[in-house]
């Protein structure tokens, strides 16, 4: 019988100590910025049409058969393309042949593997609107910014717009909002935000979920009401949603904060993150294990985070009543990393605020790269008019 017992014991003992690794590294996974992505995209084929127009054949999946505006990156990042309008379907071969818009650098036609990416524009330059670099002063030093200024004869000097891309992402996937902003004559600041290799990195080099990068995107804001601005508009992608409503609910900038405009947006990071973890059949109880992990002072020797997160503080579902600001909700119910039915109940709490813009199934953050045009005309007939009242938009 002791013998069964210890059996017993030992499995339970080997099963607990596999759960708490499991757990650390979904800790750490969540904290700890990737420096580099595989290049999982293989490219079958690259030729000029009888029109001369450039193509590309692709191995087809559920992204890459998306209708839409995307891009390819190749060459270890050095390389981008922009991918347009899906031109054939070839079922036998597998493949999917699309028109390629501009090759913004590198050489698509010797590529053999790439990245499928919503980030259209890799730099300021494809979208043909002037803009200068800037210098935000952040906390650690000065973060790089793009500042676009529209004519003046179109321009409203004292509004601007703050675009805030993703986790794990850079200033580039947030120049997608930029057109928009322009239209309406707004100035643009596209930032960039601890840990992102663009930006000085945090003490402790490590992701904190927007609980201090806020304070990066703070500093912008500072940056813009020094040069004159008395609104603000924030456009949030993904994690700089998140940013977003924190800046909205409680930092000193609120009173001047006049609307968000949320793509995707992590409204609560610790049902977020257990989502993620079951759609990669993790269970939910390791992922919450992790998630104390990650919020406990004891191991930060573990996440190596300076400070524990605070998840009661990022969750916006519960602190929802903290805000007073039109927001747009822009997402898709394909969305696989960021639950939909978050932002949904996000807007059920606040109707008179919050408006939800869907869009059909799409990757996350790839709203506007499904329907561009449909993206760019809702968010500027929302920002031109204000929201309709409690209402649910689909394109």
């Amino acid at each position: 019988m002791r013998r069964v017992v210890a059996a017993v014991a030992l499995s339970c003992g080997i099963a607990g100590a596999a759960a708490f690794l499991a757990a650390v590294y979904f800790a750490r996974h969540v904290v700890v910025p990737k420096t580099q992505r595989r290049e999982d995209l293989q490219i079958r084929h690259v030729f000029h049409d009888a029109d001369g127009k450039l193509m590309v054949a692709l191995p087809s999946s559920a992204p890459t058969t998306t209708p839409g505006r995307y891009s390819i990156w190749f060459s270890d990042g050095t390389g981008h393309a922009c991918i347009g309008k899906i031109v054939s379907t070839d079922p036998n071969a597998g493949t999917v042949t699309r028109l390629v818009e501009r090759v913004d650098s590198g050489d698509l036609q010797t590529t053999k593997t790439g990245i499928w990416s919503g980030y259209v524009y890799p730099t300021p330059e494809p979208l043909g609107l002037p803009y200068s670099d800037v210098q935000v002063p952040v906390e650690n030093g000065m973060a790089p910014a793009w500042k676009f200024t529209p004519p003046q004869a179109s321009g409203d000097p004292s509004t601007w717009a703050i675009h805030i891309h993703g986790l794990g992402g850079s200033r580039a996937g947030a120049l997608r909002g930029v057109p928009v902003a322009d239209r309406l004559g707004y100035t643009s600041l596209v930032v960039s935000l601890r840990n992102d290799r663009d930006a000085p990195a945090s003490k402790d080099a490590r992701y904190h979920l927007g609980q201090s990068e806020w304070c990066d995107v703070g500093a912008a804001v500072s940056y813009a009401v020094g040069e004159g601005a008395r609104q603000i508009v924030l456009f949030g992608w993904s994690l700089g949603a998140s940013i977003a409503l924190q800046l909205a609910a409680s930092s000193e900038f609120r009173d001047v904060i006049s609307r968000l405009v949320l793509d995707a947006p992590v409204i609560d990071w610790s049902g977020t993150l257990v989502a993620n973890a079951r759609s990669s059949m993790l269970p939910g109880w390791v992922a919450r294990l992790g998630l104390q992990i990650l919020g406990s002072s004891g191991t930060r020797w573990i996440t190596g985070l300076d400070d524990p997160l605070s998840f009661h503080t990022l969750d916006f579902l519960a602190r929802a009543d903290e805000l007073g600001v039109p927001i747009l909700v822009i997402h898709s119910e394909g969305d696989r990393s960021t639950p939909f039915a978050i932002s949904r109940e996000f807007v059920t709490r606040r109707p008179e605020l919050a408006t939800l813009l869907t869009f059909p199934s799409t990757e996350h953050t790839q709203e506007w790269n499904a329907d561009p045009d449909g993206w760019d005309a809702a968010v500027e007939l929302w920002l031109r008019n204000g929201p309709p009242g409690p209402a649910a938009v689909t394109l």
